[in-house]
């Protein structure tokens, strides 16, 4: 009888752990998703406190991004911002999209003192966009310019050749759909595109022409293609200074902007694919913690799934409850 009362002991103490670390988990989990909530479906953004210095990174591929263009759109309208900073650290990417966000900042510079800080790279598009702030600030080593326009496009005909694949095509003139990877270019092709191409280029290099202390002359002998460092860029007058964000700082402080106010990142808000994260995180936390399936369902439980559904839309099998009009 002593050994069995032990035992029972023995697992009633055991159960009690259980039931505080489950409890544990579960306040933890609770909070990470209000965390994630108040981030994916609230504002998000800083801007309605105190006064500060706005940070935006422009990092990676640069395409025609609507968040950051809506971002720089709300840092502007923000009575809490003083001044911003571009982090830049890009090769490039579209114009389309380099052209966009360099819009977007000069609409921002009429409102606020911009600074653009080049991190490791600002190339093509990437340059386009530093070169839309008033002041741009380089590292030594950092890598700037490669002004100019490309387009690059496969030639599959001799693998196609190897494979014996042949292409049909009807189209409705010569000019369509080209240049093609499937057929050799002709000289009318690259016609076309040479005059596409120098357009651009002619647009691109008039906007460093605009933005730098350059003549026309002088943009267009930088625009050939090549990139610079940093202290290169400099003697060329592609870039203001030299250093990091201290020395961004400082110039804002130039323009009357308090140098003691806090830096604050803006950030993107997450997209769709991190509310899916939610789900995975409610089955991992579910089947750890023992319970029934496996799945706690957390976006259907937040009433977060209901978020990602545009317009009219009609369920199979609606939650029980719920009614509604056929």
């Amino acid at each position: 009888m002593a050994l069995r009362a032990d035992e029972l002991i023995d697992r009633r103490r055991l159960r009690r752990k259980l039931t505080f670390w489950r409890v544990a988990a579960l306040l933890v989990a609770a909070l990470a998703i209000a965390a994630f909530a108040w981030q994916a479906f609230g504002d998000g953004l800083p801007g309605q406190g105190a006064d500060q210095i706005a940070k935006v990174r422009i990092e990676g591929t640069i395409t025609e991004d609507e968040e950051l263009l809506e971002r720089l759109d709300k840092i502007a309208e923000s009575d809490a911002v003083k001044g911003v900073i571009l982090n830049i650290d890009s090769p490039g990417g579209t114009t389309a999209g380099g052209e966009a966000i360099f819009e977007a900042v000069r609409k921002l510079a009429d409102k606020k003192p911009v600074v653009a800080q080049v991190g490791t790279l600002a190339a093509s598009a990437g340059y386009m966009i530093a070169s839309a702030s008033d002041h741009i600030v380089a590292r030594k080593s950092s890598i700037v310019g490669s002004i100019g326009v490309l387009v690059q496009f496969p030639d599959l005909t001799g693998l196609m050749d190897k494979v014996g694949i042949k292409l049909e095509e009807v189209k409705s003139s010569p000019l369509k759909a080209e240049p093609s990877p499937f057929n050799p270019t002709t000289e009318e092709e690259r016609a076309m595109l040479r005059a596409m191409i120098l357009d651009s280029y002619d647009w691109f290099v008039g906007l460093v022409a605009d933005r730098r202390p350059l003549s026309r002359v002088e943009a267009e002998r930088l625009a050939d293609g090549s990139v610079f460092t940093g202290r290169q860029a400099l003697e060329r007058k592609l870039v203001d200074t030299l250093g990091g964000e201290e020395e961004a700082v400082a110039w804002l402080k130039s323009k009357g902007v308090d140098a003691s106010l806090e830096v604050i990142e803006w950030k993107p808000k997450p997209d769709r694919a991190s509310y899916f994260l939610l789900d995975a995180l409610g089955a991992a936390i579910a089947e750890g913690l023992g319970l029934a399936g496996g799945r706690l369902n957390l976006p259907e439980r937040l009433g977060a799934e209901r978020l990602f559904l545009d317009g009219l839309v009609s369920l199979w099998q609606p939650d029980h409850g719920t009614t509604g009009e056929r």
